[in-house]
């Protein structure tokens, strides 16, 4: 069987979960064409509950259903279908994407992925969609990013700021010494929901400064002792997953300037002193990089990269996988 190993998790709802209160389509669930018009109002159903969609890319290139998503089945095909834009009772813009699961054979169903929290019990009006943006707008919330001010070591031991870096620059990696940056992705985007950054205090997981990552960004960590009980010392670990409210938290608000760094392929480099993923190339990545950018060890890679990712269920309490990932790093006990 195929492994359908997940890159990303997002928090969605299915579409019957936000309807039509007012306009064209009242009482109806919140679609494509016809079935979002905007001047409709939208609310978020009260008993409405979010289950995390697995994701990953398939066999031919496309995005599918991973193993182990509370939705779907594995290998269900999936689109970015549309990304609506709704303004909340209080002015707010809010951004959801849909997305369409199935084949035209076999039927589809649609899922909704808010970008920003939705509140139950409050009204949305419509005004606005776009299934050509859909896809960048997944992208900004799949890719891994650094922000702005982020210091990344260079081959010779710099500390050098992410806005600062240009193509050809060697940064040391952790596995392959010093290695050139083929390229480097630069956007500026709303600083909100999944899409704000994740901040991990000074100190963190031994962090030399406070680090902003964006959430599916993966670090690095080398256990001392094998705190998870994964067995190795070696994990992978997505930065929202460590979000503990103190140590470990969103930085929402304004807009924020994200990077995301590519080599030949896959690396661990070091930001703010410690090990942390560069850019994987998946199949939202491939379709932003230029044509003459050809890295045929994707699918490879990616394989390699989840296998050594530890979720949720391995990290147990987050409140205090932080503090014991820290300890364990520098081989304290308790």
């Amino acid at each position: 069987m195929t492994d359908l190993a997940p890159l990303f998790r997002f928090a969605t709802y299915p579409v019957g979960a936000v309807r039509a209160l007012t306009g064209a389509n009242e009482g109806d669930p919140i679609g494509l064409g016809d079935a979002a018009l905007p001047g409709d109002t939208y609310r978020l159903a009260r008993d409405a509950r979010a289950r995390r969609l697995a994701i990953c890319d398939g066999p031919d290139g496309g995005q599918v259903v991973a193993t182990g998503s509370e939705v779907g089945r594995p290998g269900d095909a999936l689109t970015i279908a549309a990304c609506h834009s709704f303004m909340g009772e209080a002015g707010e813009m809010i951004e959801m994407l849909v997305l369409r699961r199935g084949s035209a054979a076999d039927g589809t169903t649609l899922h909704l992925l808010p970008l920003a929290p939705l509140r139950p019990g409050t009204n949305y009006e419509l005004i606005g969609s776009s299934a050509a943006a859909a896809p960048e707008r997944f992208a900004d919330i799949a890719s891994v990013s650094f922000f702005a001010g982020t210091h990344l070591t260079l081959a010779g031991g710099a500390q050098v700021r992410v806005e600062d870096l240009k193509v050809g620059d060697l940064l040391l990696t952790r596995d392959h010494g010093p290695q050139p940056i083929r390229w480097i992705g630069h956007q500026t985007r709303r600083a909100i929901g999944a899409a704000a950054p994740i901040r991990i205090a000074e100190g963190t997981l031994n962090t030399a400064r406070d680090l902003y990552l964006s959430p599916q960004h993966r670090l690095f960590i080398w256990q001392r002792r094998d705190a998870l009980g994964t067995g190795r010392s070696e994990v992978l670990v997505k930065a929202e997953l460590l979000v503990n409210g103190t140590t470990v938290t969103r930085a929402e608000g304004g807009h924020v300037d994200s990077y995301q760094i590519l080599f030949d392929g896959h690396e661990i480099i070091f930001a703010e002193g410690i090990a942390v993923e560069s850019l994987l190339v998946t199949s939202d990545v491939r379709a932003r990089l230029p044509e003459a950018l050809r890295l045929d060890t994707a699918l490879q890679e990616q394989r390699s990269a989840t296998e050594f990712e530890v979720d949720e269920g391995a990290l147990g309490d987050a409140v205090d996988a932080a503090a014991r990932l820290t300890r364990a790093s520098r081989g304290d006990e308790g």
